[in-house]
């Protein structure tokens, strides 16, 4: 690789640190080995071509350009804390990637029936989802943690919501939200 190479590169590494609050080889990498997945059945769920897959992962792209797959992306990181934390079994993450490898994705307030109580209202856990992807859609963790820190002197309520749906887990989330109704 030449020094251009190597600089493009990095340079798209760094975007990539921005938009998705690391590299994405680093971001897949963790997908691939708390899932146990390979590549291509990593692709496969993403809705990614592998050569596309590779391309991101070596930083010869550096931006996903389908929101769908950003949203699948976000599912995956979710489930794959909820495989570490034990929450959910391995047979359970395996059909849950299928029905992340079936979502469409598109609008992130859409709503699906597989995302409604028995009621047809949205799940608070599906809201609070929908709410950080649609943060996490515009900024970094990151980014959003600096917008909560600027803004907690003047609107601390304000802040903590930044903190709590737009960079914290999607079960902290849920129980603060639970903890806020009356």
């Amino acid at each position: 690789m030449d020094a251009a190479q190597q600089e493009a590169t990095a340079r798209a590494r760094e975007l990539q640190r921005n938009w998705y609050g690391e590299p994405l080889g680093a971001l897949f990498r963790k997908l691939i080995d708390d899932l146990g997945l390979n590549q291509a059945r990593l692709a496969g769920v993403l809705g990614l071509s592998a050569p596309m897959l590779s391309q991101l992962m070596s930083g010869q792209r550096a931006k996903i350009g389908n929101p769908a797959v950003v949203q699948r992306v976000q599912l995956l990181q979710e489930l794959a804390a909820q495989v570490a934390d034990g929450s959910v079994s391995a047979a359970e993450a395996t059909e849950r990637m299928e029905e992340i490898k079936r979502s469409q994705g598109g609008s992130v307030l859409s709503n699906t029936t597989q995302t409604t109580s028995g009621s047809g209202a949205p799940t608070v856990k599906r809201v609070v989802r929908e709410i950080q992807s649609l943060l996490r859609s515009v900024a970094a963790a990151g980014d959003i943690i600096d917008a909560a820190d600027t803004l907690a002197p003047t609107h601390p309520e304000l802040a903590e919501f930044l903190r709590v749906y737009g960079a914290g887990r999607t079960s902290d989330a849920v129980t603060h939200y639970q903890s806020h109704q009356n």
